[in-house]
């Protein structure tokens, strides 16, 4: 898909003409590539750490084609499940950086700023660029990609994402062979983002990824969705969508991606190590140890729905932990 022009969201048509415009796109044959994606926000999962092989020994900067990808304009995901609404996504967040209450979210964060904003990409890595958020939108071609995202709070939406494939901009960083994961922290300023004033967590925020699991074709960086750049209570301008994983692993407003030789330490796993691990693979055999991850609620629906084990797309990221105990390594 070509590149989104950087428009303001407040000059965006209405959800409801957008959708019936990429109705009419597809009816025209307009098909551009894309692909399927969803991540929940900033809450407790349930994950934790493993080593090399299974693990991934140092990882090819090749990212894997996603091979069950919506058509462009697709209405509903792969699985026909039909999108969430934009007032649903953008009005439902946990984002703690502002508050624990998912519905206050979005009005604390209406001032955020989102300019200037630059992202460095460093670590191990033979070279290292800061990014502005103009540079990013250049540098990567941004595309649709319509993924489920299911909550470790088991809830879930379906959600058109705009962006582009983590693992390109991870190749034109150059990982060195070294390099065996992937380090994101949240831009920490409890002045704009009053939740951080919380001696609860250990700010800022941070989560990692093995190498393998970051240059997978499915795991991406967003920029806006339905359309639209992010708005700040969605992790604008820049936020993780790992779509197989708990929400809480798609990391927002990320101002720093560094590749490292150990396993990175995330917030949810210091603050709760026994109940959220590294992994966060979505897995409905494994509960949270305060309730069952067997069935979700998905937003706008009366009623449950099973989860699937890794939300769905078990045919592209589950040969990622073969040989692994997905218990143990939650």
């Amino acid at each position: 898909m070509s590149r989104i022009p950087k428009i303001s969201w407040q000059e965006i048509t209405p959800e409801r003409v957008y959708l019936n415009r990429r109705q009419l796109m597809v009816g025209a044959g307009a098909a551009l590539s894309a692909v399927a994606l969803a991540a929940c926000g900033v809450e407790p999962p349930a994950a934790a750490p493993a080593p090399a092989s299974a693990a991934g020994e140092s990882a090819s900067p090749t990212a894997t084609p996603d091979t069950r990808a919506p058509a462009a304009g697709a209405t509903t995901d792969e699985l026909g499940d039909p999108l969430n609404d934009f007032e649903q996504i953008t009005n439902y967040n946990n984002f703690y950086e502002f508050s624990t209450d998912k519905q206050s979210v979005a009005k604390l964060a209406a001032n955020f700023p989102l300019t200037p904003w630059t992202v460095t990409v460093g670590g191990l890595v033979d070279n290292p660029i800061t990014y502005d958020m103009d540079d990013i939108r250049k540098a990567f071609d941004i595309e649709e990609r319509i993924y489920r995202l299911r909550c470790v709070e088991a809830w879930s939406m379906v959600i058109p994402w705009m962006g582009f494939p983590l693992g390109k901009l991870l190749a034109a960083a150059g990982p060195k062979s070294d390099a065996k994961y992937v380090r994101f922290q949240t831009l920490h300023d409890p002045a704009l983002m009053p939740g951080q004033n919380s001696t609860w967590y250990s700010w800022p925020y941070t989560e990692g990824l093995r190498l393998d699991e970051a240059m997978n074709d499915l795991a991406i960086l967003s920029t806006g969705l339905y359309g639209k750049d992010l708005l700040p209570q969605s992790g604008a301008p820049l936020r993780l969508v790992v779509p197989w994983k708990y929400g809480f692993k798609s990391i927002k407003s990320i101002v720093s991606i560094e590749l490292v030789a150990e396993q990175p330490n995330s917030l949810w796993m210091d603050a709760a190590p026994n109940e959220y691990g590294f992994y966060a693979n979505v897995n409905p055999d494994v509960d949270h140890p305060r309730w069952s991850q067997a069935s979700e609620r998905r937003i706008g629906e009366l009623g449950r729905r099973a989860t699937l084990p890794f939300n769905g797309y078990a045919e592209q990221v589950a040969g990622l932990y073969d040989g692994m105990d997905l218990r143990k390594n939650f």
